[in-house]
C-alpha cells in the first residue's frame, strides 16, 4: 500500500438512527475522501454494550448507502485493518493500556464519578466532565483493597499547551489541567474509553485524516496525548460544523424528526438531503483536500 495514500474514516455509533448533523458529517468525510482519490473505511464503534442495538447497526448501513455514500473497507466489507466493529478490537485496546501502565502514563482511580460512565461516548460539547481534581493521582495499585473497582485515569501535563492545525478552524491550542483534567482511559468493568479506542483504532487503521464534528476538537487535544504517550503517528483533523435545532441545541439522536430514517418516511430523497447540507460548508474555500 503506497505510503502517501489518503485514508478516511466514517465511525457510526448503532445507539440510535443516524441524523442530519451524522449524515452531513460522514458526506464530507466522504467527499473528501473522493476527491483526495483515497480509501474510506467504515468503523462500527460499538463498545457502549447498554444502548447499542442490532436494529441501530442495519439501520446505518442502509442509511448511508441511500445517501450515496459508498466505502473500501468495513465490517461488511473486511480489509487488511480489521476486524472494523470495535467489540472486536477489545484485545488491541488492552494491548495500548497496558502500554500505558508500563510507561506510567496511568493511574489508578476509585472515586465515582458520573464521567466515569460517560466514558465510552464521545463527550460532545456542553456536555464536558470538569476538571478532575486528582485526588487520586499519588495512589499505586497496591494501595488499594483487592476487589475495588478501579478506573484508570491518563495523567494529563499540567500547563502543557496541546495545539494542532485544524484544516477547518486553523490552530487550535488546549492547556492540559485547564481546558481538560486527567481522563478515563480504562473502566472498571475491562472496556476502554472512547478516547483510548479511537486513538489507537485511528492509528491501527493508518488513518491520514479524521473528519468529526467540532464537538469534538478537545477530544482532539486528549487524544493527541495519547497518541504520543504511545508513539504513534498522527494524522490530520478536519472538524465539521456543527448542524444546530431550532433552539440552537446541537443536533443529536433525540432529535428523531431529523433522522435520516424520518426525512425517508416523509418522502425525502436522498438529493434533498445533501441539498440542506450547504454546499459553503463543503467546499468553502481552503476546506478543499
Amino acid at each position: 500500500m503506497s505510503s502517501h495514500l489518503y485514508r478516511g474514516r466514517i465511525a457510526p455509533s448503532p445507539t440510535g438512527f443516524l441524523h442530519l448533523g451524522h449524515a452531513r458529517t460522514f458526506w464530507i468525510a466522504h467527499e473528501r475522501t473522493r476527491k483526495a482519490g483515497g480509501r474510506l473505511v467504515l468503523r462500527n464503534d460499538d463498545l457502549d454494550r447498554s444502548r447499542v442495538r442490532a436494529e441501530f447497526v442495519e439501520a446505518f448501513y442502509e442509511d448511508l448507502r441511500w445517501l450515496g455514500l459508498s466505502w473500501q473497507e468495513g465490517p461488511d466489507l473486511g480489509g487488511e485493518f480489521g476486524p472494523y466493529s470495535q467489540s472486536e478490537r477489545l484485545a488491541i485496546y488492552r494491548m495500548a493500556f497496558e502500554e500505558l501502565r508500563r510507561r506510567g502514563a496511568v493511574y489508578p482511580c476509585t472515586c465515582s464519578r458520573q464521567d466515569v460512565l460517560r466514558a465510552l461516548q464521545a463527550p460532545h460539547q456542553g456536555e464536558e466532565e470538569p476538571v478532575y481534581p486528582g485526588n487520586c493521582r499519588d495512589r499505586k495499585i497496591e494501595q488499594i483493597a483487592p476487589g475495588t473497582k478501579v478506573n484508570w485515569r491518563f495523567r494529563v501535563p499540567d500547563g502543557q499547551a496541546i495545539g494542532f492545525h485544524d484544516s477547518a478552524f486553523g490552530p487550535q491550542r488546549f492547556e492540559a489541567g485547564i481546558a481538560f483534567g486527567d481522563f478515563v482511559v480504562w473502566r472498571a468493568d475491562e472496556l476502554p474509553s472512547y478516547q483510548l479506542a479511537c486513538t489507537v483504532d485511528d492509528a491501527a487503521m493508518a488513518m491520514t485524516e479524521v473528519v468529526r464534528g467540532a464537538d469534538l476538537l478537545l477530544s482532539t487535544a486528549r487524544q493527541l496525548l495519547l497518541y504520543r504517550a504511545l508513539e504513534l503517528p498522527e494524522p490530520r483533523f478536519h472538524h465539521c460544523a456543527l448542524m444546530m435545532d431550532e433552539r440552537g441545541q446541537r443536533l443529536a439522536k433525540r432529535n428523531d424528526a431529523l433522522s435520516l430514517r424520518r426525512m425517508r418516511e416523509m418522502g425525502k430523497t436522498a438529493e434533498d438531503v445533501r441539498r440542506m447540507f450547504g454546499d459553503s460548508v463543503l467546499f468553502s474555500p481552503g476546506r478543499n483536500v
